[in-house]
């Protein structure tokens, strides 16, 4: 769908705003469907899962226009989805789930697709709803749920951030008090449950290892703005720490990515915090130890832009992926720009320090595309990252023209 050509940078300078984070718009898109009530979401990017989101949500009746950067959705005629192509190229679109169950007293699903980075089973979503009351069955390839949702204790056996956002949405308009244990802990998990409040619902403990909601018999609409995407910010951080250089990330907020500022700080970049976002300073020149972990730990998704890292960092760092088994496809495509990478099962070893240069590279997934890019900042000569099934854009608003804004040479060859 498109190739990013990237020329060895200068160091980076200037600043660049930080869209809207996508991990919180989608779930809160799919909240929309608790409400009959006008809803609108502010300054939403535009990507192209959230455009696949909105084509599974007119399928179940929702109608949706954009209004420049605002999305306007309406679900007063709610259905089950005509069409699920949408849920089987993207994982998120498992949220209507809860969404649908709540307000039809039935829903119908099938196995969501996304990023071929390990196995993301649905189990504690299903488990979820079957706590809340609803019998599961599954009729002709899809998971049908009904039933009169009622409230629960629910205890989810890895704090999932898919499963707690569809069990809180359900549970929002269930009868009783329902609780969730060991739920997510992610900033998205609390920016949806604000928005939920907005609506009505009454849910607290958000961002704690314990939700509890507190079912109300209706949702109003409302007018919201999601935070903005740490992941985006955390991207561009580790181009900076490549190129160097100085840079603002305005809207960026430290509270969510301290796990990464802390290894970009062990690494010798510079990071300050501002009213406005994030100053970042100076280049990666230690290596670093990674481990993944569910938050507040160090980001899954911040994983492989951070190894492009310590590609250029001196020394040894020691990368250990916790949470999605088969995350490091990146890594054979960064060896193409000479990196030295050795990957034994979840364990990855890089010597870092040697000079990287250009080459043709392909994307496998969404952040393995973006650490390429990022990779390719350092690398001397041209690098070409191919992405023939789009998944950067699944995820980075137009993420040239950030990188431009900050001095970066690069440029979209072809686009769809």
């Amino acid at each position: 769908m498109a190739t990013f050509q990237v020329h060895t940078s200068p160091p980076l300078r200037g600043e660049a705003t930080i869209h809207t984070a996508k991990n919180s718009v989608l779930p809160i898109l799919a909240a929309a469907l608790l409400t009959n009530e006008p809803c609108s979401i502010l300054a939403t990017p535009k990507l192209t899962d959230v455009d696949m989101l909105c084509e599974l949500m007119r399928s179940c009746g929702c109608q949706i226009d954009w209004d420049q950067e605002t999305l306007n959705l309406r679900a007063d005629d709610l259905c089950l989805p005509a069409n699920d192509d949408p849920m089987r190229r993207m994982r998120a679109s498992i949220l209507i789930m809860g969404p649908l169950l709540a307000r039809l007293g039935v829903a119908r699903v099938t196995l969501p697709g996304g990023c071929a980075i390990g196995q993301r089973p649905i189990d504690l979503h299903i488990k979820g709803m079957q706590a809340l009351g609803a019998a599961v069955s599954l009729r002709d390839g899809h998971i049908e749920l009904s039933g009169r949702l009622h409230g629960a204790a629910v205890y989810l056996d890895m704090p999932s951030v898919g499963a707690t956002e569809n069990i809180m949405m359900a549970a929002s308009l269930a009868s009783g008090v329902s609780r969730i244990e060991n739920a997510a802990k992610e900033p998205e998990i609390i920016d949806l449950a604000q928005c939920l409040n907005m609506m009505g619902a009454r849910v607290s403990g958000a961002g704690s290892g314990t939700i509890i909601i507190q079912g109300v018999p209706r949702l109003r609409g409302v007018q919201y703005q999601p935070i903005p995407d740490r992941i985006e910010a955390g991207t561009l951080a580790c181009a900076t720490a490549i190129a160097g250089g100085n840079v603002l990330l305005r809207g960026a907020r430290s509270e969510h990515l301290r796990a990464l500022l802390f290894k970009l700080q062990e690494s010798g970049v510079i990071v300050i915090e501002q009213r406005e976002g994030l100053r970042v300073r100076g280049k990666a020149v230690q290596p670093i130890t990674v481990r993944t972990m569910s938050y507040p730990g160090f980001p899954t998704d911040l994983q492989a832009p951070m190894m492009a890292v310590a590609c250029y960092a001196p020394g040894t760092s020691v990368f250990t992926e916790t949470v999605f088994e088969n995350r490091y496809m990146h890594a054979s495509e960064l060896r193409r720009l000479g990196a030295s990478i050795r990957v034994e099962d979840r364990v990855a070893l890089i010597d870092g320090g040697a000079e990287l240069h250009g080459s043709r590279v392909i994307c496998s997934d969404l952040r393995a595309g973006a650490a390429l890019i990022v990779a390719a900042v350092g690398a001397r000569g041209d690098t070409y990252v191919e992405d023939p099934n789009g998944h950067i854009d699944r995820g980075y608003e137009r993420i040239e023209e950030s990188l431009t804004e900050l001095g970066v040479p690069i440029k979209r060859l072809t686009a769809d």
